[in-house]
């Protein structure tokens, strides 16, 4: 027979996981992945906002298939393998990375969270990744290296149809003291981002009887918004009307390989190409000498039913051989998706939408988070593969499963 007994406090209390009021952790630190930070961004700012960061182009196939190739991913670990200590550090254009991601260029991202890029920054130096920032950020380039000395900056660079302001601009970005430019060179127009079109977008965002309503649901992110300086662009005059007004006014469409020389000519830091999704095209600037060629469809945010970037990698890789730095971006959300693409032969990847929605959800401590995330799940699929440093993940390690 099993004796019963009537529970006493102390038999309860290991049971019981509540807290005194406010003395948990945050909903931001309490996060596990980046879909629960994505899900707490989404309450916290605006549907016009978060459709900015959460949408592609048209059907958002590009977007939508991006994902599902990090999905499909199948990993072969070998085991037996001392993996107490690991080594999570990537050596990229003569320099350390001590992880193999870096925070790539999203445009006004003090619309997401008033902190904006300067918290991007700080949190990359912090975890000894670069930033890049972009020419459509509202930060300028001289302010966030003030705000960010001791962090890595990149510069990502649209070259504008007026030649003077161009030019202007890559002198600032060396004038303060910038690494590299990432030259993006898949604008030539907007895509359709559809999204942004039925919520009516425009930056700076309207007030409109539309916008005034969401006043009451979002109090705080309106309130930093109308107390902090006006949104705008900080490396362009133009700031009025949609995205795809912006874009179609001021880039340049008719950007050719001799824009990349004249860049060479005027820059001589490392240069990297952003956008690339043809093996030829990788293979053109390969043997012109750029320092990097970053695989990307933007996002799924420009040509949807483009190239998945991380499926075009092995091709390219196998194409360009084994110097020239190839970066992939586009679908990441997890350390398990950065492995992958080093294992297929990234240099290194470039997540964007994953710190956006971390700075939605909580301005720095936010992007702190996704960092804390992404290495805690790098490390932990290391281990599990049984590899102590990335440069032992070979390619027979990973392959993408049958559907």
């Amino acid at each position: 027979m099993v004796q019963r007994q009537f529970p006493r406090w102390s038999d309860l209390k290991p049971y019981i996981g509540l807290r005194a009021p406010f003395s948990g952790p945050s909903a931001v630190e309490s996060a596990a992945t980046i879909a629960d930070l994505r899900h707490i961004a989404r309450r916290r700012t605006p549907t016009a906002v978060f459709d900015y960061v959460d949408g592609a182009a048209g059907a958002e196939l590009s977007l939508n298939r991006s994902r599902e190739a990090y999905g499909r991913i199948e990993f072969r670990p070998h085991v037996l393998r001392d993996v107490v200590d690991i080594d999570t550090s990537r050596q990229v254009l003569g320099e350390t990375w001590r992880l193999p991601f870096g925070f790539g260029p999203t445009g006004f991202t003090r619309m997401m969270h008033h902190e904006g890029e300067p918290a991007v920054a700080q949190v990359a130096g912090e975890f000894g990744i670069p930033y890049t920032l972009s020419t459509l950020g509202t930060t300028s380039a001289e302010d966030l290296a003030a705000a960010a000395p001791d962090t890595r900056k990149w510069f990502q660079l649209y070259l504008l149809k007026e030649k003077q302001s161009r030019a202007d601009l890559v002198r600032r970005v060396a004038d303060s003291g910038y690494e590299a430019i990432m030259l993006t060179v898949d604008t030539v127009v907007a895509g359709s981002r559809l999204r942004d079109v039925r919520n009516g977008l425009t930056i700076p965002p309207q007030l409109t009887a539309r916008t005034l309503a969401g006043l009451a649901r979002y109090p705080r992110w309106w309130g930093n918004v109308l107390s902090t300086p006006p949104l705008e662009f900080a490396s362009l005059r133009t700031t009025d009307g949609t995205v795809a007004d912006l874009i179609n006014n001021v880039f340049d469409p008719s950007v050719t390989m001799a824009d990349v020389r004249w860049l060479r000519e005027h820059w001589s830091g490392p240069l990297i190409i952003k956008g690339v999704q043809n093996v030829d095209d990788a293979m053109m600037l390969a043997h012109e000498g750029v320092d990097g060629i970053l695989l990307s469809n933007h996002g799924g945010r420009q040509l949807d039913r483009s190239v998945v970037p991380l499926e075009l990698l092995p091709e390219v890789r196998q194409a360009v051989g084994s110097e020239i730095n190839i970066f992939v971006d586009g679908g990441v959300m997890s350390g398990a998706d950065i492995v992958a693409a080093v294992a297929f032969g990234a240099t290194g990847v470039f997540v964007g939408r994953a710190y956006l929605y971390g700075i939605m959800a909580g301005g720095e401590a936010g992007v702190r988070r996704v960092a804390q995330i992404l290495q805690t799940e790098i490390e932990q699929t290391m281990r599990l593969m049984g590899v102590q440093r990335l440069e032992d993940i070979t390619p027979d390690m990973v392959s993408f499963a049958s559907s």
